[in-house]
């Protein structure tokens, strides 16, 4: 199974805007994942490709910024992950037996 295991984060304030570039740049510098992911990096996901683990390409939704300092989920990454995988944006492209296991962490949330 790829997806990530579950992350108690603290939340991000309800209105705070989600930018996921500039989300990525923050949790890259963060993570210091310069060359390629590593288990921080990781942490800000709901799913990876287990072949492309070692590659930025291989990661869906990242749900978590960095906000003073801090790895946060935001509030509006996960409401538009969860979009996602109701078929918002053309849906999710993920294997079958992922997908309860994506909607269960995002509803952890």
């Amino acid at each position: 199974m790829s997806v990530v295991e579950f992350q108690d984060l603290p939340l991000a304030d309800r209105d705070r805007e989600w930018d996921g570039s500039a989300a990525n740049r923050r949790l890259r510098d963060w993570a210091g994942a310069d060359h390629g992911p590593n288990d921080r990096y990781r942490k800000a996901f709901v799913w990876y490709e287990p072949a492309d683990a070692d590659k930025f390409k291989g990661y869906k939704f990242q749900i978590a910024d960095i906000v003073d300092g801090k790895l946060k989920a935001v509030p509006r990454a996960i409401i538009s992950a969860a979009g996602v995988m109701q078929g918002a944006r053309g849906g999710a492209e993920l294997p079958q037996k992922d997908i309860d296991g994506v909607k269960r962490h995002l509803e952890g949330h």
